[in-house]
């Protein structure tokens, strides 16, 4: 049955839309061919980790602009069902405008919080959440929520940054930004943030609490390719949410001498091909009791 791309703020007041992502939505939508080719390997092991196939119903959690959420559409073809959800009321429009561009119409939206979906019983196939899962304050929330809105049997794939070692250009824009903005640095760690699940064995412990199986979770390359750290820093001004919030009480001289700076101190990653900004991620993979 063919479904159109609506966006369901029926059931969740419009007012949860956050703000915050409301306002890098339009640059992260506009930057989506670079998010494209950075994740595309990423989102690819991610769809088969948790099974996605021609007929599936699939539940993609914190969708943002629906690049990964297309890729999914694709998969599951016109007999499929996918549910899209998202704290960002901007961000689902925009997803909604991507998918009707691309002709896809067997997707719903649904305005929501990760850690309160309410979908208990819905009997999905698959979850998926790409770069979304970190920012819950309370990811065992998100999980348990998640593995509730499963079929027996069914699975859950996630992608989030790993540890801060690992992701350097995350770690140097957040303390450029930080320093900038006269704040003290926070535990790497910290929940909500970028890297809060980047901890060694966190992320398996929680899927384990929430009451997962077959639990596997496994770093994954995942480097930024672009011409320069100028191009970088452009498009984290643009749509890096949790780095614009940081630096939003400034004044707009001081707002562009911390960009400035990170441009910088970035350019340490410059290669003789252009500017190659080391990331890793933890791709997880679990399934919901039979």
């Amino acid at each position: 049955m063919m479904r159109s791309t609506t966006v369901d703020t029926g059931l969740r007041s419009a007012t949860l839309s956050s703000p915050v992502w409301d306002k890098g939505a339009d640059g992260w939508n506009k930057h989506a061919t670079l998010i494209r080719r950075w994740l595309h390997d990423v989102t690819a092991a991610m769809l088969d980790a948790a099974g996605v196939a021609p007929g599936s119903r699939v539940l993609d959690i914190a969708a943002g602009a629906g690049d990964q959420t297309l890729d999914v559409a694709r998969r599951v073809g016109p007999q499929g069902y996918v549910l899209a959800t998202d704290i960002s009321a901007r961000m689902l429009a925009l997803a909604q405008e991507n998918l009707h561009a691309a002709g896809v119409r067997h997707v719903e939206m649904r305005l929501a919080d990760a850690q309160a979906l309410g979908l208990a019983g819905s009997d999905f196939d698959a979850a998926v959440c790409r770069l979304g899962l970190m920012f819950c304050a309370n990811p065992l929330d998100a999980l348990s929520g998640t593995r509730q809105a499963l079929k027996p049997g069914g699975r859950l794939a996630a992608a989030v940054f790993s540890q801060p070692q690992h992701n350097p250009c995350l770690t140097i824009m957040m303390a450029t930004a930080l320093q900038h903005a006269g704040v003290p640095a926070k535990p790497p760690f910290e929940p909500g943030t970028l890297l809060s699940l980047g901890r060694p064995g966190l992320l398996a412990q929680l899927l384990d609490d929430a009451g997962f199986v077959d639990i596997e979770v496994q770093p994954v390359s995942a480097p930024f390719r672009v011409p320069s750290s100028q191009h970088y820093v452009d498009f984290v001004r643009a749509s890096g949410s949790p780095v614009m919030a940081i630096l939003a009480s400034l004044p707009v001289q001081a707002q562009k001498d911390a960009w400035d700076d990170m441009v910088q101190r970035l350019n340490v990653f410059t290669t003789s091909a252009g500017w190659v900004g080391p990331n890793e991620l933890l791709l997880c993979a679990a399934a919901a009791p039979a």
